[in-house]
């Protein structure tokens, strides 16, 4: 219980008693996490640092605009908001879909006929000038990119697509700001207090040691973990660029920051916030930095003010990591829910590619199988491409349940999709070859990665439309938020005129960052007969059906069935309307199915609900032609 001490404290800036009964209610039910959290983060600064919070959070409360004051209420009362099967994403860069924010806010029609309910713009908020990592090289949180337009553009957008059902997603970089940031101007000329936002080294000592248990992000053009900086006058912490300068969240100075940032961008509208880099916010000697047990008190704490100022916010863990250290970012034991509300199921998104190579199912069984179930009321977000490139992430001990050995699987993987391997379909390219491990991932649109944009018979085009589809259909009934990327609903090949824009050319992954062609986009939902209007009719077709299908509600998560054949994966869904049975085909060739395995989870008849058929399943087998794909419920 909130103690009546704070309470009558806290209570005299508000002028309206409901305002404070609101305030003060939501303060009582997350103050212990909240509390908690810092307390085992800053020890005995946490005191100081509530006094400052709570002066942050109110002003915040106040200026929460009236229109998102009811969306946090109504979000309270449907607190699965983000887990409904009607909930659709899209992720685009702003300019590359439609010139700029104005420009976004006149296709809204167009993501709302493909039943897009969540609209993630990659980074948008004000970046250093020339290269910034995508724009992951943040030089203002309070300020848009300028070519984009302005903040009160941003509002306006948000507050247009809260009207038509869309929630507005935006990436917030939490490990690193530009070194044209205030904070780090102000560090290089000489003010210690922001010095102690950074982590700045004299020497080479500490960064030597540091550097024993480092990994390297990028490898190929970042190499190493310090830059020296001259006008600092050290070593600074810069784990992904020379020009990211790693941020000190040991500094609650640093976290009061941060809350400030996420208020403001939350009453501009943001609805959801993309936490990037979340899993390298916290250092420590000996280790590899990241998933450090802090980074997790760090968002429960973050996550706290939210619920208390702005309920109607969710974080998303942008966490590409392993699954026993993904679990943490959705919360386990006493932080179980009470962490981030969705994460990335990078997983997924690999196995998918993988399988599709292999056509054998039984690593992806076994990477499936080695997730912790999720909290049930977080979500997973399921993709088939994303704005980066594909990391290999299988562990070796999946790879040896399954019978292979990890790194001649993820050598043959990285052959195969950059076309390398014999008789690969697949058009990539290599990213950051790391010579001492042998890693390379891989750069490509989902298009030419599945086959399309090599295709030359038709037997070849029907078989790569139909890789695309199944992709797209285990990413649709997995159970979560499916993102669409920027052009893959149009089936779109490389772009390979990347290489043509010097900010560009050093990182082909702008190969799958290509701008968006509306009268491309006009025609392939006229001609329902070429490659991409096959794709694209179909990709519709598996939304709407997935709208209406409550077994896919994320609360439940998908079971996986062994299969009785290497081609086929098999998951399972139970819902109390039911149950969900998926069967998927990962090869060119029919494959019988037992009729009594499908018997065993849903009787002698079963609803296929992509097709709309009613299935006999007495026989003693069915056959899944050549990538199939089956939603079979019971009736």
């Amino acid at each position: 219980m909130l103690k009546s001490a704070l309470a009558q404290r806290l209570r005299p800036n508000f002028d309206d008693d409901r305002d404070a009964d609101t305030f003060l209610l939501r303060l009582e039910r997350y103050g212990a996490d909240l509390v908690e959290s810092l307390e085992a983060v800053y020890g005995d600064q946490t005191n100081v640092l509530l006094d400052e919070l709570f002066e942050v959070m109110i002003h915040a409360f106040h200026a929460r605009p009236d229109d998102l004051k009811r969306l946090d209420e109504a979000r309270l009362l449907r607190p699965d908001w983000l887990q409904q099967p009607d909930m659709i994403g899209y992720v685009a860069y702003a300019d590359r879909f439609a010139g700029n924010l104005k420009g976004v806010a006149q296709k809204v029609d167009y993501l709302q006929g493909l039943g897009v309910k969540y609209l993630h713009l990659m980074p948008l908020l004000n970046p250093r000038p020339g290269e910034n990592d995508g724009g992951y090289a943040v030089q203002d949180y309070r300020a848009v990119r300028s070519d984009l337009g302005s903040m009160d553009d941003l509002s306006l957008l948000a507050r247009d697509l809260r009207g038509r059902g869309i929630s507005l997603v935006l990436d917030l970089v939490l490990n690193h700001v530009a070194q044209e940031h205030e904070w780090a101007a102000r560090a290089r000329a000489g003010e210690e207090k922001y010095r102690r936002y950074f982590h700045i080294f004299p020497d080479r000592a500490a960064p030597d040691r540091l550097e024993r248990t480092l990994p390297e992000i990028f490898p190929d053009f970042a190499p190493g973990n310090f830059t020296w900086n001259e006008e600092a006058g050290g070593w600074v912490w810069t784990t992904f660029n020379a020009y990211q300068w790693d941020l000190n969240w040991a500094n609650p100075d640093v976290f009061r920051e941060f809350l400030e940032i996420i208020l403001y961008l939350a009453n501009r509208g943001v609805e959801v916030f993309r936490l990037d880099a979340i899993a390298f916010i916290w250092k420590r000697l000996g280790t590899d930095c990241q998933n450090q047990p802090e980074v997790h008190q760090i968002t429960r704490a973050l996550r706290s003010c939210l619920r208390i100022v702005s309920p109607g916010v969710a974080f998303k863990a942008e966490a590409i990591v392993a699954p026993g250290d993904l679990i943490h970012y959705l919360g386990t034991r006493d932080h179980h829910g009470k962490v981030s509300d969705m994460a990335y199921h990078n997983s997924l998104m690999v196995q998918l590619w993988s399988t599709l190579a292999s056509r054998q199912t039984r690593l992806f069984e076994e990477a499936l199988k080695a997730f912790a179930p999720k909290p049930t009321n977080t979500t997973w977000g399921m993709y088939v491409r994303c704005h980066d490139d594909i990391g290999w992430a299988i562990s070796d001990e999946d790879a040896a349940r399954a019978g292979l050995s990890g790194p001649t699987h993820r050598h043959f993987l990285s052959d195969f999709y950059s076309g390398e391997f014999p008789g690969s379909f697949a058009r990539g390219l290599v990213f950051q070859f790391n010579p001492e491990t042998g890693d390379r991932r891989i750069s490509g649109s989902a298009a030419s990665l599945a086959g399309l944009e090599a295709a030359e018979t038709p037997e070849q085009v029907n078989d790569a439309v139909q890789r695309l589809l199944l992709l797209h259909t285990v990413t649709l009934g997995f159970g979560g938020v499916p993102l669409l990327y920027m052009g893959d609903e149009l089936a779109v090949f490389n772009d390979y005129s990347f290489a043509q824009t010097p900010e560009h050319a050093a990182d082909n992954r702008w190969v799958h960052r290509p701008q968006m062609n509306w009268e491309v986009a006009g025609a392939v939902q006229a001609n329902a007969d070429t490659p991409a209007g096959r794709v694209n009719a179909g990709l519709r077709h598996l939304i709407r059906v997935r709208q209406s299908t409550p077994h896919l509600h994320a609360s439940i998560e998908s079971q996986v069935i062994p299969s009785p054949d290497r081609r086929l994966l098999l998951l399972l869904r139970g819902h109390p309307l039911g149950t969900l049975l998926q069967v998927y085909n990962f090869s060119e060739e029919p494959v019988p199915v037992p009729g009594h395995l499908l018997r065993r989870h849903l009787g002698d008849t079963a609803d296929e609900r992509l097709s709309g058929f009613q299935y006999d399943l007495t026989p003693a087998e069915l056959t899944l032609p050549p990538y199939g794909r089956w939603w079979l419920t019971t009736p």
